[in-house]
């Protein structure tokens, strides 16, 4: 938006957190940019506090963006004249909610995109300003889906506020069909792998989570998180979940249909590294 010659009157982040060895306050990045750009920076604790309140009213900003942030509530988003937009990363209705990268890849989705709407009252449902459609590839992970609804999105934030300020957008409510997709909360409990699945939905459900939160499987009574693997379509007699390695180059987890090739994994209380590195010093039983 600052590269785009839009005029920003401030910025509205989260409040300084520790973090680090000696637990000093850290800034977010979108802080410390506002700072280097002479961008004044709002940090509430709460959303709702009168002076904050005042503050961001006193600045009598045209339209509010937000991205990745926390819920507004109605005092905020309903402040200026344009309202407030927000830029999700999924193709809504589908994915409404905090993991729609994630949930889009687990659930073995070919094709995703972004989408910016109006804010109102109920998460995720506002009317749709503009939206653009992104491939999911078959080796895709969240992180890499990440990076490239990243630029995608930025794209389309400043087309969307262009067209607004020139009156040329049209916003559509949201068509709710009954089958419509979640992307809820990710919990510990939703990383955990069932090798008893299918192949290609335990290899969805590892690059879904790749490289965060990760994706895990205990062995040797250990958390094992499983960043990169590949499919081997492979029949076998095998229980699911049976691991079958040279303890030198290999490590392969049995599904109801076939092999999970890890390339890229960490044991709980070392650091990530690639398979055949890890079998140098460490032994599977």
């Amino acid at each position: 938006m600052v590269e785009n010659g839009m005029n920003i009157v401030a910025v509205v982040t989260a409040p300084d957190k520790p973090a680090g060895r000696g637990m000093k306050l850290q800034q977010s990045a979108v802080k410390k940019y506002a700072v280097e750009m002479n961008i004044p920076v709002l940090q509430p604790e709460k959303l709702k506090n009168p002076d904050f309140l005042n503050e961001l009213k006193s600045y009598q900003a045209d339209l509010q963006v937000v991205v990745a942030f926390r819920m507004l509530p109605e005092l905020v988003w309903n402040m200026p004249p344009l309202g407030t937009i927000n830029v999700h990363a999924s193709l809504l209705p589908n994915y409404r909610g905090a993991a729609p990268i994630n949930w889009a890849i687990i659930n073995g989705e070919k094709m995703t995109g972004v989408t910016t709407f109006k804010l109102q009252h109920e998460i995720d449902t506002g009317n749709i300003l503009k939206q653009v459609f992104v491939t999911i590839s078959d080796n895709e992970t969240a992180g890499t889906l990440h990076d490239k609804l990243m630029i995608e999105g930025a794209q389309l934030l400043i087309s969307t506020i262009s067209e607004l300020q020139e009156g040329k957008l049209i916003e559509k409510p949201q068509v709710v069909i009954s089958e419509y997709k979640h992307a809820p909360k990710l919990f510990t409990e939703t990383c955990l792998i069932n090798w008893n699945q299918d192949l290609d939905k335990v290899y969805n459900h590892i690059r879904g989570l790749s490289p965060y939160p990760a994706a895990f499987t205990i062995v040797n009574n250990k958390k094992m998180k499983i960043f990169s693997c590949e499919k081997i379509l492979f029949s076998h007699k095998h229980q699911a979940g049976h691991i079958q390695t040279d303890n030198k180059s290999f490590i392969h987890f049995a599904c109801n249909d076939g092999w999970i090739d890890v390339k890229e994994l960490q044991l709980e209380g070392k650091t990530k590294m690639n398979t055949a590195d890890f079998l140098r010093g460490n032994k599977i039983n």
